[in-house]
Formats: structure tokens, sequence, C-alpha cells
């Protein structure tokens, strides 16, 4: 093994296509979008160079603070919630149901398969108010409430987008984090209940301690997504009321296809993207930090 990694050539025989592939697939089109942010313009009128005046419309434009304040909150929100259900979904899996959880697993999963277009028709029946009330309006009339529109208010708007993508997300961050859960040595678990550890002082002294390193993987890989969000609030509701709902990746593709701006769109994408950067950056180095401290 010494000699194989010793050997650049067969180093670059290994890692050469799969570098050739990444950088073809993902560098080159983040290089060729940053080139955009110094034009205006699209494919069919042409581009023409602007210098920074995309960078000055991304500092003085309103709409950009209103969908940059959205993006922040439903990231931290949802990656709250998805991360803390899976977590409490892996406990119940690993403490509980152990043997008899790959069943449940299996359900609770489901959701994570179903198409986003097919969950966002459910949950605008669900909460729906014309032409019939949905479920929800029907309980609220049930026990002498009146209905409420729920998709006409920007706070009803926010928390059914996440109550949509918690339920359809849990699924995936319950077995990810039961990955690591299991890892954790049996012998470990029963020395702490012999010395007296037992529910969440087992849980908050042994067990995330132990899974940590998994669990910063599961809150790293939700935060990056959900700042990246887009289809579940296409199809739910597509940025409504206004643009209450609307994120930067919807804000940057209607500024990119509807009005066909792709210099400032790209420039919107580069801001996103270095959002994305600094976030996991700063947890990397965080757990970092931690981790040593603990060491």
């Amino acid at each position: 093994m010494d000699q194989l990694l010793g050997n650049r050539r067969a180093i670059a025989l290994l890692v050469g296509p799969a570098l050739v592939i990444y950088t073809a697939v993902m560098l080159v089109p983040v290089f060729w979008s940053a080139g955009y942010t110094l034009t205006a313009g699209n494919a069919i009128t042409g581009y023409r160079f602007t210098g920074l005046a995309n960078f000055r419309e991304l500092l003085s434009d309103p709409n950009i603070r209103t969908a940059l304040w959205f993006t922040l909150r439903y990231a931290v929100v949802l990656t709250i919630g998805q991360v803390l259900a899976g977590y409490v979904l892996a406990l119940c899996y690993v403490f509980v149901l152990k043997r008899a959880s790959a069943v449940i697993r299996t359900l609770v999963f489901f959701p994570v398969v179903l198409p986003t277009v097919a969950v966002a028709l459910m949950f605008q029946n669900l909460f729906a108010i014309a032409p019939v009330n949905g479920p929800v309006n029907s309980f609220l009339n049930l026990i002498g409430y009146h209905s409420v529109d729920w998709f006409s208010s920007a706070g009803h708007a926010f928390w059914i987008i996440v109550i949509m993508d918690i339920w359809r997300s849990m699924g995936f961050y319950a077995v990810l984090l039961y990955a690591g859960l299991v890892d954790i040595p049996e012998t470990t678990i029963e020395a702490a209940r012999i010395d007296g550890a037992t529910g969440w002082r087992l849980v908050r002294h042994i067990v995330v301690p132990l899974s940590f390193p998994v669990l910063l993987s599961a809150i790293i890989f939700s935060i990056n997504g959900t700042l990246k969000v887009f289809d579940s609030i296409l199809a739910l509701t597509n940025g409504g009321p206004g643009n209450a709902t609307t994120p930067l990746t919807l804000y940057m593709f209607n500024t990119s296809f509807s009005y066909g701006e792709y210099g400032y769109g790209a420039t919107i994408a580069l801001l996103l993207t270095v959002i994305c950067l600094i976030v996991t950056v700063t947890l990397y180095r965080w757990s970092r930090v931690d981790q040593s401290e603990a060491l």
C-alpha cells in the first residue's frame, strides 16, 4: 500500500479520471457562472460587460433582503426541526423499538421517496379553504372555529412549508443518525447504565458525545440543503403570498429565466454559494474547537 501511495503515476491513474469529471461538472460551471456576474443580458439579447453593477444592485435590492431573511430563517428552523426529529426517532429505533424498528423505519422513510409535487398537492388539500375546506379547516369548523386561509398569510404559509419539509425529511435523518447510534459499543452503554446513567443522563453524557461526528454531518448536510431549498416551495406556494416565502433560489430562478437577467441571477447564485461556504466552514471549525477542548 505504501508503494502504491508513493507512486505518482498510480495516484494520477486512480484520482485523475474522477478529478477531471469533478472539474468539468462542478468547478467549470461555478467559475463560468461567476463570470456572468460581471455582465447583463441573456442568451437571446446577448451579454454586455457591466463591471460591478450587479453587486451594487444586490446591495440595494429590497427583494434580496426579503429572500435572504426567509432563506436563513427557513434553514435554521428546518435544520433544527428535521435533525431533532430524526435524532429522536433514531433513539427510539435503538433504545425502544430495537429489533422491531425495521417496519417503523420503512414507514417513516416512505415520504422521502415521494415526489415533491405529490407531497405539495397533498398539503395544499390538507389546508385548503376553497373550493371546499380541507381536513384541517373541517376540523376547525367541527370544534367551533372559523376556516383559515392558510396560504394568504406569510406566517401561516411559512409554518406549513416547515411542517411539510420536516415530515418529508425526518425519515432520512432518522436512518442517517441511526447508523451512527448503532456503532456505539454496547459495552459502553451497559457500563454507563451500571454507573447509574439512565434516560436523559445516558443520552446527554454518553450517546450524544459518541454520536457527535454523525450528528454534525447531519447538521451540515441539512443546513446546506435547506439553504438551497427550491422545489418544495415552488410546488406548494410558488413564493407567495407576494414574495413572502420566496427563497434566494426561487428569486434567482425567476430573475434568470422569467426576466432574462442572467447576470443578476448569477450574482444571487454567487451570494448563496458564499453563504453555504461560510456556514459549512464555521460549523466545521466550531466542531474542531469543541472536540479539541473535550480532549
